[in-house]
């Protein structure tokens, strides 16, 4: 499943990981997900001299890659969708996004006041376009919302990056 860095990445010692992911993993998918997280970010931390990881730190698969990263010694890119990020979060999930936030090398505000299903699709476009090689936990199943992450894996497939897809086969998500 991994793929070696691109002649950029190799060329400046940086490889960046982007994630786009479901905000729900089944417990059943949960395992092989984190494993296969942790396997390709170890991968690409021993390919190169630094990992950026850039992620939206959204509930689900961008939180538990950004954990992953930061556990593989990544620098972490938190990228909000805009001015009101916070607020999309249910107030017991702030916690986990506050922590990963303060833990990031740096913070990526995109300017929509508002957020909504176009700057959702921005911040994955964002990571997409800044990405190397884009780690999806995906369920192969289209987007439900424009900027999903269905619509995500597309629009970084068009730009011709690697894309690697993460999922435990038979299991759906709610």
């Amino acid at each position: 499943m991994s793929r070696p860095p691109t002649v950029a990445a190799r060329r400046r010692g940086v490889l960046t990981v982007g994630v786009t992911g479901h905000r729900s993993i089944p417990d059943e998918a949960y395992p092989l997900v984190r494993g296969e997280l942790a396997a390709e970010l170890g991968n690409a931390a021993r390919r190169s001299d630094t990992v950026e990881a850039l992620s939206s730190l959204a509930v689900g698969a961008d939180q538990l890659f950004a954990e992953l990263a930061l556990e593989c010694g990544a620098r972490l890119t938190a990228v909000s969708p805009g001015a009101d990020y916070e607020a999309t979060f249910a107030p017991e999930e702030l916690a986990g996004y506050h922590r990963l936030l303060w833990r990031a090398h740096a913070h990526v505000r995109l300017d929509f006041p508002v957020v909504d299903d176009d700057a959702y699709y921005a911040a994955g476009a964002y990571i997409a376009e800044h990405s190397d090689l884009v780690l999806a936990v995906w369920d192969g199943l289209p987007a439900r919302g424009r900027g999903g992450t269905g619509d995500m894996v597309a629009y970084a497939r068009s730009l011709g990056k690697t894309v690697v897809v993460i999922w435990q086969a038979g299991v759906r998500r709610p």
